[in-house]
């Protein structure tokens, strides 16, 4: 997964508004106490941090 599925994917689950502020703020244990940004930028796949994120907003199967 390349970093603009990622935001494509936030955003479709968060709406484009809300989406990059949400990832800023989140702080997610499964990333190591970061937000999904600071995960990001720490180098974590964007699939992991999706997968990590996914899990948290409890989103259907399909969204996985």
């Amino acid at each position: 997964m390349r970093h603009t599925e990622f935001w494509a994917r936030i955003e479709a689950a968060l709406g484009a508004g809300y989406a990059r502020h949400w990832a800023s703020q989140t702080v997610i244990a499964e990333l190591g106490g970061r937000t999904p940004i600071e995960a990001l930028d720490a180098g974590v796949t964007p699939k992991e941090v999706w997968a990590a994120v996914w899990r948290t907003l409890e989103l259907p199967p399909v969204d996985r």
